[in-house]
């Protein structure tokens, strides 16, 4: 199934047309005629069947054939991941991680991030992307930068982990992970968290974990971290 993204199109719609940009893709790249099916979601969970009635390459139309609404998913997976001093790094892990299944992204600023300013907008078209190249239906939220000492302050009833290279008691994440419970997982920069971070997050209830015996890149040490949550929830 080829999938297409639009949050403009509706549950109660009943026709539906793309702008310039994507009309053009649908008429002269794809070569979509009148009368062709194609599939959309609006990545809030719905799917829709739809029929081109109108195929012009500057404003295509779809009749709304019909609407289904895939399950909720079991668990929200927030990761907080400090950015990588290469975007192209940062890029792949929004990919994977999305290919695998998250709920929300937010980039934080840690003491020894060496990227400390972040531009979010072809962030969230490489989440659109993968999202419709894994045929999912609901759009991964990225949040703003933000800094750490900010974000660890903000309320959350999620489990809260914090995945650091430190050399003291921790269990693997995948052991101390509870099914279909929600899950805030942090990740730092390259020369991991700071020592006062570290002390701050446990001050917030965030528990130390491991990723494994060996010391993970940040893009990898997120993907980790985002497969033990997927697995532990497969059942």
């Amino acid at each position: 199934m080829q999938l297409f993204y639009n949050p403009a199109i509706k549950e109660t719609s009943e026709l539906f047309s793309f702008d310039r940009e994507e009309s053009k893709h649908i008429i002269k790249v794809l070569r979509k005629k009148d009368t062709d099916i194609l599939f959309v979601t609006n990545g809030l969970g719905y799917l829709f069947k739809t029929e081109i009635t109108l195929a012009s390459d500057t404003k295509c139309t779809v009749k709304i054939v019909s609407v289904e609404k895939a399950p909720t998913p079991k668990y929200h997976l927030h990761l907080a991941v400090a950015p990588t001093k290469m975007n192209d790094r940062y890029e792949w892990f929004l990919e994977k991680a999305t290919e695998i299944g998250i709920t929300e992204i937010t980039p934080i600023i840690c003491d020894h991030s060496e990227r400390k300013i972040i531009k979010t907008d072809r962030f969230d078209k490489i989440i659109q992307s993968a999202m419709k190249q894994s045929n999912q239906l609901y759009l991964p939220k990225l949040n703003e930068p933000i800094l750490f000492k900010d974000f660890i302050k903000i309320k959350n009833k999620d489990q809260l982990y914090i995945a650091h290279c430190e050399e003291t008691n921790k269990k693997l994440l995948k052991e101390v992970l509870k099914p279909n419970e929600n899950a805030t997982v942090l990740i730092g920069p390259e020369g991991d968290f700071s020592e006062k971070e570290i002390q701050l997050a446990l001050e917030h209830n965030f528990i130390a974990v491991s990723l494994g015996n060996t010391r993970l890149r940040t893009e990898t040490a997120a993907i980790v971290a985002c497969h033990s949550v997927a697995f532990v929830n497969e059942s």
